[in-house]
This record gives C-alpha cells, structure tokens and sequence, in this order.
C-alpha cells in the first residue's frame, strides 16, 4: 500500500516533464477561468456554487495529486488577479492545493467508478469546504464557527450527490478522448 502511494506520487511528479500535460492544464485552466465568470453564483456571502472546479477535478483525475496540488494553487491565484473578491487571503490557495491533492489521490490511475468519485466529493467537501474553507471565513469575517458551519454543512450535503453525478458523467464523457490525446 505504502510503494502504491508513493508510486502515485512519483508518477505525478514525472507527469510536470510532459509538454502534452502543461499544454492541457493551460487549457483546463482557461476553461475553469471562463467557467468561473460565467457560471458561479453567490448565495449569500459564504457559499458559491458553480462548475468551474470540473476542469481541475479534470486535471487532478489524469495528472495526479502533485499537478492537482499545483493547478489548484495556481488557479486560485489567476481567478483572484482576474475577478478580486475583496481582499486576497492565503488560506483559499492552500485550500485548492488541498483540494487538488485529494482528489488527485483518490482518482489518479484508478478506474473510474462512481463510489471513488463519490469519496473524492466526500473527502474534499468534509476536509477542504466544512473544514478549512470555514476555518478561513471565520478567519477573515469573525464569524463563529458556530454561525457558519450548518449553512455551509446543509450546502455541501446538497451538493454531494449532484457533483458526484456530474463528476462522475464528465470524466466518462471525457475519459477515453483525452487519454488517447495525451498518448499520442
């Protein structure tokens, strides 16, 4: 289990040497930057839902937990250098670094299954958005953790099910076309 993982990692690192890889996470990152102005909703001041995260949950499923860590880091930044929502606070970008990480090791050259996407989702929206996501709300806001978690609980709950379907649909979708486009 151990050599696995490490593997993976590994694995991962090696993926930064390939030109094919960069080239499509430039792209994904255009496209998670587009998605971000044109599909993203506030509903009220701690929660946004939208689908610009697919093309880093894209990135993290083919390119592992280290490109995922990095892409998700990076994206945080341009998306903030292109769309400022108030003062820039570290801790989002550690959050997409996280992010990336996780579901980079959960799906990274696993097959793909619903219950792997579904403990990706899970793991991501317990550790990254109930976790530390609202860590850094209470952070910058000075709410009580108390006041922010059961919005933020009741919106990723909700959400589970419906990113994990779409998720879900999009890498099978995507999956064979775009392996056979880095292999080339």
């Amino acid at each position: 289990m151990e050599k696995t993982r490490r593997n993976i990692w590994t694995a991962s690192a090696a993926e930064l040497r390939k030109l094919k890889v960069l080239t499509a996470c430039g792209m994904l990152c255009a496209l998670a930057l587009v998605l971000n102005m044109t599909t993203t909703f506030n509903i009220g001041p701690y929660i946004r839902i939208g689908v610009s995260g697919i093309p880093a949950q894209i990135a993290d499923y083919l390119f592992g937990p280290v490109v995922g860590g990095i892409f998700g880091g990076v994206l945080d930044v341009v998306k903030y250098m292109l769309r400022p929502d108030g003062n820039f606070f570290p801790g989002f970008t550690v959050s997409g670094i996280v992010g990336g990480m996780i579901y980079g090791m959960i799906l990274y050259r696993h097959k793909l299954s619903l219950p792997r996407i579904f403990a990706a989702e899970f793991a991501v929206k317990l550790i990254v958005n109930v976790g530390l996501n609202t860590l850094w709300l209470n952070m910058l806001y000075g709410k009580a953790l108390a006041v922010l978690l059961p919005s933020r609980c009741l919106s990723n709950l909700i959400m589970l099910p419906i990113d994990t379907i779409l998720l879900y649909l999009v890498l099978r979708v995507l999956d064979g076309p775009m392996k056979r486009m880095l292999a080339e």
